[in-house]
This record gives C-alpha cells, sequence and structure tokens, in this order.
C-alpha cells in the first residue's frame, strides 16, 4: 500500500441481512451476514470480519519482519477473540479484541527478538483502530423501486 492509496469495494443485499462484499481487482467477493436471530448466519458479520482484518493485518507485519531479519518461518496460526459489550447508552460494541500469533520459526529465538518490538507499528489496520478512523457517513435518499430505472434515461 502506498501514502494517498485509495481503495473502493461495494456491499449488495443478497436476501435479509446478507450482503455480497465485492472487492473488485479479480478477487471473490465474501458473504457478510448477521448472526440468527436477525440474519441467517450464513457468513461472518462485521464485527468478525473486523477481528479478522486486525488478526491478518498483524500476522503478516509480524510474518514480514521477520523475513526481512532472515529467519525462516516454517508455520504461522493466528487465533483471534473479540468480546461483545454494551456502552453507557447499552449499544453492542466490540470492548476487546484479543491476538495471539504463533509463528513456528526455524531459528533462534533471540533473532526474532527485534520483529517482537517493532510490527504491531506497522499494521496498517490495528494502529488505525487504536487511532481511531475519521468515518464519513452519507445516506442517499431512498428512490422508490419503479423510478430508479425511470429515472436513469
Amino acid at each position: 500500500m502506498t501514502d494517498g492509496e485509495r481503495f473502493t469495494l461495494t456491499l449488495s443485499r443478497r436476501q435479509g441481512y446478507a450482503f455480497s462484499a465485492d472487492f473488485g481487482a479479480d478477487l471473490p467477493s465474501l458473504l457478510l451476514d448477521e448472526p440468527a436471530p436477525l440474519g441467517g448466519g450464513r457468513g461472518p458479520n462485521a464485527a468478525r470480519v473486523l477481528a479478522a482484518a486486525i488478526g491478518n493485518c498483524l500476522s503478516a507485519s509480524l510474518l514480514y519482519c521477520l523475513e526481512k531479519a532472515r529467519v525462516p518461518v516454517s508455520d504461522f496460526e493466528t487465533t483471534v477473540e473479540g468480546e461483545l459489550v454494551r456502552n453507557e447508552k447499552g449499544r453492542m460494541r466490540i470492548g476487546t479484541i484479543r491476538v495471539k500469533l504463533a509463528p513456528i520459526i526455524d531459528a533462534e529465538p533471540v533473532r526474532a527478538e527485534r520483529c517482537r518490538a517493532l510490527f504491531e507499528d506497522f499494521c496498517v489496520v490495528t494502529q488505525s483502530v487504536r487511532d481511531g478512523i475519521d468515518v464519513e457517513v452519507q445516506v442517499i435518499p431512498p428512490v422508490a423501486a419503479g423510478a430508479a430505472s425511470a429515472g436513469s434515461s
């Protein structure tokens, strides 16, 4: 990724609370859905996708550092645990995300110590969430189903 790089993805409603996320660039889409009883649970919900993004970013950042330090990694597993809590208004929020990174290295552990101190600061997603993200929200006025195709000529 580069400074100022922009990305766009599209979410399209499929059924109920299920949405398909299209990432473009010939990438496979991802089905997102809320768990029952609200949705059908046919895919991860947004909280799980955010947790996966944090876990993936930290994993990739640590792996990159280890490779740069010429520390061979034979396997790598990451476990992410999220906890939902209610805020002061009673709304559900992600209260905590715990990430356990378990690289299997084929070298003396001391060679990996420098990466342990550095890698988190290079994780784009984790640091963005920690620092807060400026999220701008715009709601486009609803259009009646028949008016959508009639007004596009």
